[in-house]
């Protein structure tokens, strides 16, 4: 059975940072694209960051020279670190491991619960 476990959120002060992880179970992530997505309260959920198998990294321009994504293949995990954080920044953040060719789906697609980030004074 395929788990993603999300780790690292929490509450921290505007301008500071933060480093999720994204532990998965049952597959082998190097195989796979992994994504990032987040979702504010009373908004949809929106794409932050994409890394493909081959190692191709995509960002949303509300986050981009802010945020970086990664992956440990040894130890399964997927890594978004945040950096000069903001308010706007505050939502829940969840993984996304998926098969993917050209920017499309292509069959597997397997998502974890969530980790929250607060950002506030």
């Amino acid at each position: 059975q395929v788990q993603l476990v999300e780790s690292g959120g929490g509450l921290v002060q505007p301008g500071g940072s933060l480093r999720l992880s994204c532990v998965a179970s049952g597959i082998l992530l190097s195989a796979y694209e992994a994504d990032w997505y987040r979702e504010a309260p009373g908004k949809q959920r929106d794409l932050v960051a994409i890394i493909t198998s081959g190692g191709s990294t995509v960002y949303a321009d509300s986050v981009k020279g802010r945020f970086t994504i990664s992956r440990d293949n040894a130890k399964n995990t997927v890594h978004l670190q945040m950096n000069s954080l903001t308010p706007e920044d505050t939502a829940v953040y969840y993984c996304n491991v998926k098969s993917a060719v050209g920017g499309m789906t292509t069959g597997d697609d397997y998502w974890g619960q969530g980790t929250q980030v607060t950002v506030s004074s």
